[in-house]
């Protein structure tokens, strides 16, 4: 009897560690989904750029993901930072709720 509740806990082990890895692993292929080129540059969309270009006006330089300085129109990154934030959290969750169904 021991044995089958040891076989239990390894099993039930064995799958907290899958969820923990493949969650990681999920988190970073949308992050690096979250990148996008725009005007010569690199962008990583998400909050930090959002709030930026909320305060911004009508044209910026902003620095990319390289350090690179690049001449912006605001409202066309932050409508394709928007874009490509949503798009890619949306698909995201879907998945992250598919992997918390499995568990």
């Amino acid at each position: 009897m021991e044995y089958s509740m040891s076989d239990e806990l390894i099993t039930q082990i064995k799958s907290r560690f899958d969820h923990a890895t493949n969650k990681k692993l999920l988190r970073e292929k949308y992050q690096s989904k979250m990148t996008f080129a725009y005007a010569g540059g690199m962008f990583n969309a998400g909050p930090e750029l959002l709030v930026t270009l909320s305060v911004c006006n009508e044209t910026v330089v902003l620095e990319d993901l390289y350090g690179t300085p690049v001449k912006v129109n605001v409202s066309e990154l932050a409508t394709q930072t928007q874009h490509r934030w949503q798009e890619q959290m949306n698909a995201w969750l879907v998945e992250n709720e598919d992997l918390s169904n499995k568990r």
